[in-house]
């Protein structure tokens, strides 16, 4: 091959190679989305249901959407019953995972019901969205809400309006990485399992809001306001161990934290999202709690939590995403015991 020959095969390679660089390098800008972005599909998706029209959303084909741990399709469910924002929102943005999320209220014609949604974004498409629910009349930890009681899930979005998670962008010099936010929100979960509080990475007195109302609000979140009349509680004041989001693990009734899921980390506000499934200690009729729980850090430890959660049936495979561990026990008359042998 001659000088020049040798020359043109050079730049023919260089006109290619850079026309591919060129091509890859479109593809990822097109396939990247940033927070602006992600809020952006966010708001479209929130929008979308608030008028009753999946296609007013970039939903691709096979989008799976779950409403506590029930699959829904596309225009059933809150597709269908909510109507507006509530007074409360807040949304985190992970460009990391492509993920955002909504912690708030929503409305349903008259109701208020307060939810975490969680949304997977992939080549500006939207592929995933679950759900977490809490409304006023659903069940509680003892069961379905009683006549002239509050409700049994701790349902309270007027707390929640006056006590809402914080809102900020965190200077940079001051951020956690990724993967300490990570840490610090597993030690929380590794705490609950082993029953052992001072694994967790919290500050002393961190609050914790349950569906909206203080369980415990500790050292940063204000008690409940008892109702008009109403006697002080029964018994001892709480004291700092009890006031506290990881008191009194020695004796909580549970046997393992399963199906845990850290999808979300919005390293710019040092906000996490934990998800995950309590199972009760053998023999225990207290029944399952599927959560979601939204981990505001400062300083290298957790502060304050806001959970959405609901009490399954007992028969309802939760939290129907993987890891597929979280849907036992089963009720014995769901899978038999194997008959005795015979003599």
């Amino acid at each position: 091959m001659t000088l020049s020959g040798r020359r043109r095969t050079l730049h023919t390679l260089l006109v290619v190679g850079l026309a591919l660089l060129g091509s890859a390098g479109r593809a990822s800008a097109q396939a990247a989305c940033d927070r602006a972005c992600l809020r952006t599909m966010l708001d479209q998706y929130l929008q979308a249901v608030i008028k009753h029209d999946p296609k007013a959303a970039p939903l691709i084909v096979g989008f799976r959407q779950t409403e506590n741990a029930v699959n829904v399709a596309p225009g059933n469910g809150v597709w269908k019953t909510v109507t507006g924002l509530g007074k409360m929102q807040r949304r985190y943005l992970d460009p990391v995972s492509g993920q955002a999320g909504y912690y708030g209220l929503v409305e349903e014609g008259s109701g208020v019901a307060l939810v975490t949604v969680r949304l997977r974004v992939q080549n500006r498409k939207l592929t995933e969205a679950e759900w977490y629910l809490a409304r006023e009349n659903d069940p509680g930890l003892n069961g379905p809400r009683q006549p002239g009681r509050p409700p049994a899930n701790l349902f309270n979005p007027d707390y929640l309006i006056a006590n809402p998670p914080p809102d900020r962008m965190v200077p940079a010099a001051q951020r956690l990485s990724r993967e300490e936010l990570i840490g610090v929100t597993q030690s929380y979960f590794d705490a609950i399992t082993s029953h052992d509080n001072t694994v967790a990475l919290t500050h002393p007195g961190c609050g914790r809001a349950e569906n909206g109302s203080p369980a415990p609000g500790g050292k940063f979140l204000p008690p409940a306001p008892r109702p008009a009349g109403a006697g002080a509680p029964a018994g001892p004041p709480p004291g700092a161990s009890s006031n506290d989001c990881v008191g009194g693990l020695a004796n909580f009734n549970l046997s393992m934290v399963v199906a845990t899921r850290i999808p979300l980390v919005d390293e710019e506000q040092q906000v996490t999202l934990g998800l995950a499934v309590f199972i009760r200690r053998p023999g225990s009729s207290t029944p399952r709690n599927v959560f979601s729980e939204w981990f505001n850090i400062e300083d290298g430890r957790i502060k304050t939590i806001y959970t959405a959660m609901f009490y399954p049936a007992p028969t309802l495979a939760v939290p129907n995403w993987p890891p597929y561990n979280g849907n036992f026990p089963l009720p014995a008359t769901t899978v038999p015991p194997p008959p005795e042998p015979r003599p």
